[in-house]
């Protein structure tokens, strides 16, 4: 999935879900240019304002780490925890990758939208789908990497939140 467009599918998405009128929220990923010093820098932008923060941190060459400011994530989080107390009808995030395997990232986000009933849009890597599976439980799906797959599942999440609706209004 490494060298996959899947930015650009979630991109997609934001705009249909929005042309169906749907409260959507969370973060889309773009990688800045590579520089001398270090990879590429990381940033997302907020589906809602569309401002761009950037969510990495130089580390220098000779760096193996992580390069995800955990600053910048925890701010995050709490953004989107609090704008999931608003109605949401979908959470789309920019990746579920090694620190939500491990308990941190935005795992603490991914947990409140399942309990609340919000279908979440996320990329997994090969390396964490495990990882996945073990957080997401019966919660979770794992896609391919493809549009006609995500387009799939947004089309089957919007047909069961339309009947939610449905049954709402008509009772």
């Amino acid at each position: 999935m490494k060298d996959l467009p899947v930015d650009h599918f979630l991109a997609d998405i934001v705009t249909r879900a929005r042309e169906e009128g749907l409260r959507v929220t969370g973060f889309l990923q773009h990688r800045g240019a590579q520089t001398d010093e270090c990879c590429r820098t990381i940033s997302i932008e907020h589906i809602d304002s569309g401002e761009v923060r950037l969510i990495s941190q130089p580390l220098g060459t000779g760096s193996s780490g992580c390069r995800l400011d955990p600053a910048a994530l925890a701010d995050i989080a709490a953004e989107l925890l609090a704008e999931l107390d608003r109605p949401t009808d979908l959470l789309i995030l920019n990746r579920f990758g090694k620190g939500e395997c491990e308990g941190h990232g935005l795992r603490a986000v991914i947990e409140t939208a399942f309990a609340r009933g919000v279908p979440v849009l996320t990329v997994v890597r090969d390396t964490y789908a495990n990882g996945w599976c073990d957080f997401a439980g019966e919660f979770g799906v794992l896609l391919t990497a493809n549009q006609q797959s995500i387009a799939g599942w947004f089309n089957a999440h919007i047909s069961r939140r339309t009947q939610v609706l449905q049954d709402a209004f008509s009772q």
